[in-house]
């Protein structure tokens, strides 16, 4: 497969436009501007540069990277679904990841012959992960548009909560590509026993957010 074609896939899959439904989810942000935890663009941008070093995203650019390899082995893309899906730190993160999985699968499946791809439940980043890795695309640079996809729609999320502007929003992407890369090169050369986080704030405000009313988004 050619480069282009590979860009070109993996700038379909993670689009925005892509129906997962990423635009409904900000991954516990919500509760976090609500209490006043992030305010301003600095404290975003301390958010998902945490996040991708040591939170959920970290896991689920381990779990990727496992499921890319691993991506012609049904029975191993079914055990780190499961893995995934015991990782996850509350009831919004769990939903978040499966919905947004089959969301992805079926709509990926236009990409791939019938049976190809996994079957739900499995969470987005094993399912993104299996796609590319059955594409053989660039294992580190799929890793970092995922990864880049994730940070997009934090950012998005931060918009429309206002914490900050379109401006604002363009300029922290800038700045966060290093930390993005970083952790694509990492996970690249990860296995499974190198899944764990610390971000413990992170993961109170999405439980949290299970009760917050009203709200925009659904974690």
């Amino acid at each position: 497969m050619s480069s282009t074609t590979d860009l070109l896939r993996l700038m379909s899959w993670l689009s925005p436009v892509f129906p997962t439904g990423g635009y409904a989810y900000s991954g516990g942000l919500e509760q976090m501007v609500h209490g006043g935890a992030i305010h301003d663009a600095q404290s975003l941008k301390g958010r998902i540069a945490a996040l991708l070093k040591d939170g959920p995203p970290w896991n689920d650019a381990v779990l990727f990277a496992a499921a890319f390899r691993s991506s012609a082995d049904g029975e191993t893309i079914e055990e780190l679904s499961e893995l995934a899906r015991a990782m996850a730190g509350s009831l919004e993160r769990h939903r978040e990841a499966l919905d947004q999985g089959a969301a992805f699968l079926a709509a990926a499946a236009n990409w791939f012959e019938a049976g190809a791809l996994p079957a739900s439940p499995t969470p987005l980043c094993v399912a993104v992960g299996a796609a590319c890795g059955l594409q053989s695309m660039p294992a580190e640079e799929a890793l970092a548009a995922f990864l880049h996809a994730w940070v997009s729609n934090q950012l998005q999320a931060a918009i429309r909560l206002s914490v900050v502007g379109q401006s604002g929003a363009a300029r922290l992407l800038s700045e966060l590509e290093p930390a993005i890369a970083e952790t694509a090169a990492r996970a690249k050369a990860s296995t499974p026993g190198d899944l764990g986080s610390c971000t413990i704030l992170a993961d109170i405000a999405a439980m949290n957010h299970e009760t917050l009313e009203p709200r925009l988004f659904l974690s």
